[in-house]
């Protein structure tokens, strides 16, 4: 008998196992496909409080998301890096004193805040201003960027390292109430029964409803947001936000060494496997940044696109961009409870997390208390990130500065747990293609749940961009030579 049943492993659900295994409840996670696989892999790439949901006046949520962002810089800092934010004021849809006051207003929500506070853009910013056709006036502030897909597998790996059995490749296929408990029926063949159930399935949690034949008031919609990766615009390691026509905005944001990554879309869409860019998204992702930089962008340009399905709580706003990015949790405690979760973001999700538990609490008969805010993230422990890096390239020589780079950012400190006794490059195997090598790629399987090909090169890696179609095949035979083909879908720990 579980305590909690989770479905999905997203963001939301594996920061929900987390903290509830940490309370010490007998947690499992099912997820039909890999850790990240849709949404949470398929973000922005922002740990942020919204700037531009001041305007809509969603204070909590953007006090809440500031808060949040201390908080995960802190916990997991070679997943989430400061990251300085340039905001031209040319082509701009509100006036230059209004935007002034709402990055006033940003810092002093975000009160203690370790990052640099917002200001001018100046003349002597001369690498802020040169990419820009017209560098008149603009600001720069500050919010962070995290690798998404990274960041919910950590959450799912500290549930696991406490108790909670995380199955991947496995989805519930039907469940119901019996007495005081679930008993649910998954695709491996397997019966569980559990006290309480949460339906944290993303773009699919209406769909779960149904299949559990639970009638809610809350309803969801569906919203796409599509990005597209060209080669480098600028150069520099800051990002720039463009605001647009509509009053929206779009990102320009460094992706890897050589490419800049623009997005996003609002797209209101019918179902979750809509989650593909269209050519209206690209025309618009192509004509707002070529309103700001000289250098123009076609899409014969792009070379990688990815689209996600934010499942957000449906408001009744009028247009997808102004649907709440807040979320809603939905009890029904009607016999053993159903938590069903709408909306959400993944700058958020540990405060999701730990409101859902204290929700689920009397349920359980649980003495819920907060376990996550000042916990450190699996690979969290290390010093100051650029002094981590210096320490990996000097205690692995062998790795060479790009790919000490790469997995100091990825791994952080459990680096020294996969290199442990490694003492050169021949000791970590072949290397199958962009400096992925066999003993990377065995962990991924024996420790991080990756099955695919996919989830080795676009989530536990994103190296995707990075090998040739030879290079991924070779991935697939190592992967499949080194998978275990019964353990797929089953519950194997980290």
């Amino acid at each position: 008998m579980h305590d909690l049943l989770i479905i999905g492993g997203g963001i939301n659900g594996c920061a929900i196992a987390r903290e509830a295994a940490l309370n010490g409840l007998d947690v499992r996670l099912v997820e039909r496909d890999d850790l990240a696989g849709h949404t949470s892999s398929a973000s922005t790439g922002l740990i942020h409080g919204g700037l531009r949901y001041l305007e809509q006046f969603e204070f909590r949520l953007v006090a809440h998301a500031l808060a949040e962002r201390e908080r995960l810089i802190a916990a997991a800092p070679h997943l989430i890096h400061p990251m300085r934010f340039v905001l031209p004021h040319a082509h701009a849809m509100r006036p230059w004193w209004i935007v002034r006051i709402g990055l006033h207003l940003y810092d002093w929500i975000g009160g203690g805040t370790r990052m640099l506070r917002s200001r001018g853009l100046r003349a002597s910013d001369i690498g802020y201003r040169a990419p820009l056709s017209q560098p008149g006036k603009g600001f720069v502030y500050s919010d962070a960027w995290v690798d998404d897909a990274r960041l919910t597998l950590a959450n799912a790996l500290d549930a696991a390292r406490h108790g909670a059995v995380i199955s991947t490749q496995t989805e519930l296929t039907g469940a119901c109430r019996e007495g005081d408990c679930w008993v649910a029926a998954l695709s491996d063949g397997a019966t569980v029964m559990t006290r309480a159930i949460v339906n944290a399935a993303g773009p699919w949690v209406a769909s779960l409803l149904d299949r559990l034949e639970v009638n809610t008031a809350s309803g969801v919609r569906l919203v796409k947001g599509s990005h597209i990766v060209v080669p480098r615009l600028y150069d520099g390691d800051h990002a720039y936000m463009l605001q647009q026509p509509d009053r929206r905005i779009v990102f320009a944001i460094p992706y890897q060494d050589d490419f800049t990554e623009i997005g996003t879309t609002d797209v209101t869409v019918k179902a979750p496997e809509d989650a593909v860019i269209d050519d209206a998204e690209i025309a618009y992702l192509c004509a707002a940044v070529n309103r700001y930089f000289s250098r123009q962008t076609e899409p014969d340009d792009i070379v990688s696109t990815w689209s996600g399905i934010r499942p957000l709580y449906d408001d009744g706003a009028a247009t997808a961009s102004q649907v709440t990015r807040d979320y809603v949790l939905d009890l029904d405690d009607h016999g053993p409870a159903l938590l069903n979760v709408f909306g959400g973001k993944i700058t958020t999700a540990r405060h999701l997390a730990e409101e859902a538990i204290e929700r689920l609490a009397p349920t359980l008969g649980l003495n819920a208390h907060p376990v996550t805010r000042a916990r450190v993230l699996p690979g969290g422990a290390i010093p100051e990130y650029h002094r981590f890096v210096d320490q990996v390239r000097a205690a692995y020589p062998f790795l060479g500065d790009a790919r000490a780079v790469r997995m100091a950012r990825a791994y952080g400190s459990d680096l020294h747990v996969m290199l442990d006794g490694i003492a050169d490059a021949q000791a970590m195997g072949a290397d199958l293609g962009a400096g992925l090598t066999q003993i990377e790629l065995r962990w991924m399987v024996d420790r991080e749940w990756a099955t695919t090909v996919d989830d080795v090169l676009w989530r536990r890696s994103k190296l995707g961009l990075r090998v040739t179609d030879a290079e991924r095949t070779a991935i697939a035979a190592t992967l499949s030579a080194i998978r275990d083909p019964a353990a797929i879908g089953s519950d194997r720990q980290p």
